[in-house]
């Protein structure tokens, strides 16, 4: 098996895992979008409900009503934390998956790159091989046409 056949082989494992890395790193980003999104949602909601609670508490809002909305911006609060915790790791991982991808991108240029050498090595020297064949040729030619030529 020739380098360039071996290579090739190399090649395409190494392109495989590239993909599948980038692959996983789509699904970082994905879910980086999705928990950005979900955090968005809570702070617009709890945005609202604060003003509707403002709202009312205006135009007169009874103590266990107080109680009850205060409750609830307190579970709102801890959902947009928990959301803002969720947003922090899957930034984490994203950074870390784009990491990944990075250095299986790096290697499979690399691999690239040699495999053009190689190829470039091969074809160098199939064309001297052919040169001298093309070389030898012309010289069985030209001693026939003298022993041709002296007889």
């Amino acid at each position: 098996m020739k380098k360039t056949q071996r290579i090739a082989l190399v090649q395409r494992v190494v392109g495989d895992l590239e993909r599948r890395k980038a692959q996983a790193l789509a699904l970082c980003e994905q879910r980086v979008r999705d928990t950005r999104a979900r955090l968005r949602e809570l702070e617009t909601y709890r945005a609202t409900y604060l003003q509707d609670f403002q709202r009312r508490a205006q135009a007169g809002l009874d103590g266990a009503g107080v109680r009850e909305y205060r409750v609830f911006l307190s579970r709102l609060d801890e959902a947009l934390q928990h959301q803002s915790q969720l947003l922090g790791q899957a930034e984490l991982l994203r950074t870390s998956e784009l990491e990944n991808w990075r250095g299986a991108a790096r290697r499979a240029a690399q691999i690239d790159t040699l495999a053009e050498h190689w190829r470039a090595e091969e074809r160098g020297a199939e064309e001297r091989r052919e040169q001298h064949e093309t070389d030898e040729r012309s010289q069985q030619q030209w001693r026939r046409g003298r022993s041709i030529r002296v007889n």
